[in-house]
């Protein structure tokens, strides 16, 4: 016999045991596995508390000079809008121009296109019941002014931009410095102007000034609305003060300062679920569990958001914030798992 096949005959109970207890020390004795990397299941990981700051609503924008620019006229009130018939502008209007009322239980409310713009057209039919902030009217500011595309994104969070700030800055050019809004902020419709309506036919073989004797009516067609200002999508105009210097086509950025709040109680965004006002987070409590709470939200810097109520701001937030429950499966459809 070999050394060799005589070692591994003499090492073959040893080994055995070897094996043995290596197999029981790495099993515990109430059968769970020994994982201490892994933390149970929906643990909270990160967690954040409210704290309190100074809070502004900005939002930048990408925009150019344009000379004469379109911006749109909002109807001041609901009702019932009513077009004044305009006569023809010549030059730029120093005053407001009136060119329609909005009738609400029988009492009107002008609207009015500003001093240095002119009437642009109709974006509704006449005599047609509009919302309170609906375009209803296109005007051309004449001069030049500045216009940035927005998203739909940015359009909500801008929608009270009137009562803000907007700075502006030409790139390579003056800047920074107050810029005024002009209108609204929504897409608009083409403009129209209704044509003039066509002059009664003369009848043959009457001279003007004869009277004629009536024949068989006539159908008179009636011309079509003169178009008069392009559709536009959603953007943001305004005009600089007088002693800027503007060149037709320089780019600029802007800078609106929507909203603030002094000494707000904020949150991280990621802690909270929802938006436009409405928003939902949760709380960890002192054993770990989660509890999901209603929250009002406010202004937002997207970092942190503002909430007005549903915390004290003692909580402890769990980040990220609470997932939104999934649709209901549909009732009769095999797919969502009705088999």
């Amino acid at each position: 016999m070999s050394r060799k096949n005589a070692f591994a005959r003499a090492g073959g109970p040893a080994a055995a045991v070897l094996t043995a207890a290596l197999a029981t020390a790495c099993t515990s004795t109430d059968g769970a596995p020994l994982d201490p990397g892994l933390a149970p299941r929906d643990t909270v990981q990160t967690t954040a508390k409210p704290t309190r700051q100074d809070l502004s609503n900005e939002v930048s924008l990408t925009g150019k000079v344009t000379m004469n620019p379109i911006f749109g006229i909002v109807a001041p009130v609901a009702g019932q809008v009513r077009y004044l018939t305009l006569p023809e502008v010549t030059g730029t209007p120093t005053k407001p121009t009136r060119v329609a009322t909005v009738w609400l239980d029988g009492k009107p409310t002008n609207v009015d296109v500003p001093a240095g713009a002119v009437f642009g057209g109709r974006l509704v039919d006449d005599r047609a019941t509009v919302t309170a902030g609906m375009p209803i009217a296109s005007a051309k500011h004449g001069g030049y002014g500045i216009v940035a595309d927005i998203s739909g994104e940015q359009a909500y969070r801008i929608a009270d931009a009137a009562q803000g700030v907007v700075q502006a800055q030409i790139k390579n050019g003056p800047g920074p410095f107050p810029c005024a809004l002009l209108g609204t902020i929504a897409a608009l419709p083409g403009g129209t102007v209704p044509a003039e309506p066509p002059a009664p036919p003369q009848e043959q073989g009457t001279k003007p000034g004869e009277t004629a004797v009536p024949g068989p009516p006539q159908r008179q067609e009636q011309p079509p609305d003169t178009p008069s200002s392009e559709p536009t999508g959603l953007r943001l105009v305004c005009t600089a003060p007088a002693d800027v210097t503007l060149i037709n086509g320089a780019a600029a950025t802007l800078e609106l300062v929507t909203a603030t709040a002094a000494d707000a109680l904020v949150v991280p965004v990621e802690a909270v679920a929802g938006s436009q006002g409405k928003g939902k987070v949760d709380v960890v409590g002192a054993d770990g569990r989660r509890e999901t709470r209603d929250v009002e939200l406010g202004l937002t810097d997207g970092k942190v958001v503002e909430v007005r109520s549903g915390l004290t701001g003692d909580e402890t937030l769990a980040v990220p914030g609470p997932n939104l429950p999934p649709a209901e499966p549909a009732q009769g459809n095999p797919e969502a798992g009705d088999r």
